[in-house]
């Protein structure tokens, strides 16, 4: 049976997680998205996948003057979302049933996101991301550079990590090319890709 809770467990949790993460004053990912929104043109449409708060990546893209879009599959993240960014468009969906706003995107940021999908899920997720993207646009995501699975800790479902070779499969058979990798602070692992 499919599980009913698109948001992995996030919507449970996420009265705890509001006042964690969702407030991030250590700004854990700030400084990774901070550098790959430099590699974007002045007031790109950057879609935010898995959004939450929007602390700290939405608030980092839009005090960088990018048009920001946000998807989260979390009632109670959404509402902290659009009451932190009224001007933001937000939409309440999983990724993988998001229309993505009809639209294209010249970047699309996914922090602490594919890992709690299934493998499949994330390999049609990186299809959706590409034909959503601008030629020349760019994706950010997090992912372990190994593959493994772990407990995640704030919900103890299942996160898998495909490894670093799977993702670079996986995005050069969707037109991707994976021009780098950053490591933050908080030892968090990020893909950076460039559609053609």
């Amino acid at each position: 049976m499919a599980n009913p809770d698109k948001s992995n467990g996030y919507e449970e949790v996420a009265s705890l997680y509001l006042s964690g993460r969702g407030r991030n004053r250590s700004g854990i990912g700030a400084s990774v998205v901070a550098e790959w929104s430099g590699l974007l043109a002045p007031g790109a449409a950057v879609l935010d996948l898995g959004c939450g708060t929007g602390v700290p990546v939405s608030q980092v893209l839009i005090e960088r003057g990018f048009h920001l879009y946000g998807v989260d599959a979390a009632p109670s993240m959404i509402t902290a979302f659009r009451a932190r960014f009224p001007g933001a468009p937000a939409e309440c969906a999983a990724v993988e049933d998001s229309t993505f706003f009809g639209r294209t995107f010249d970047g699309i940021v996914a922090w602490g996101l594919f890992f709690l999908l299934s493998a499949e899920v994330q390999r049609t997720l990186i299809r959706r991301v590409a034909a959503a993207l601008t030629g020349g646009g760019r994706l950010l995501f997090t992912a372990p550079s190994q593959i493994c699975s772990w407990s995640d800790t704030m919900t103890g479902r299942t996160s898998v990590s495909l490894g670093y070779e799977a993702y670079e499969t996986t995005l050069t058979e969707e037109g991707l090319s994976l021009v780098g990798t950053f490591v933050d602070e908080g030892e968090n692992y990020y893909y950076s890709a460039r559609k053609a």
